[in-house]
């Protein structure tokens, strides 16, 4: 855990010490600050090969570049009600934008279990992984 960025590190913290409904609360409260990729990075139609693989959601991923080498990432969750998919795409915003490029290459794709609890269902937690898993790609790239 010591390798996760420390912005992580501290909401994985936080979402450990608390009972599971507030851990709820407390995503519910980070999907609400989810905003959508902005139209300078993406407009709809959004192309293929940004969808999420997987997502129930319906989710586009998208990352603009730093002038320091590192990446902003963006997200277009089509599904109204992806309160998962916003809270993910809020949480990978709010500590991941920015860090170094190995670091988000170097994330452990369950990390998703970890946010969100063991309880997932097995579609959205596949879902997740893959917000995860291609951010990961965004940085690769």
């Amino acid at each position: 855990m010591d390798e996760l960025p420390h912005k992580l590190r501290d909401l994985l913290e936080e979402l450990r010490s608390v009972d599971s409904d507030t851990r709820g609360e407390i995503l519910i409260e980070l999907a609400d600050t989810f905003t959508s990729v902005p139209p300078e990075v993406a407009t709809p139609p959004y192309p293929a090969e940004s969808r999420v693989p997987g997502c129930e959601s319906e989710v586009f991923a998208f990352a603009t570049n730093r002038s320091d080498g590192s990446r902003d990432y963006h997200f277009a969750v089509q599904n109204p009600q992806g309160i998962s998919a916003k809270a993910m795409a809020a949480i990978i915003q709010q500590t991941l934008n920015g860090e170094p490029l190995s670091t988000i290459q170097a994330l452990p794709q369950d990390i998703a279990y970890e946010i969100f609890g063991r309880t997932l269902s097995m579609g959205k937690g596949q879902g997740l992984m893959s917000m995860i898993g291609m951010v990961k790609a965004l940085a690769a790239k």
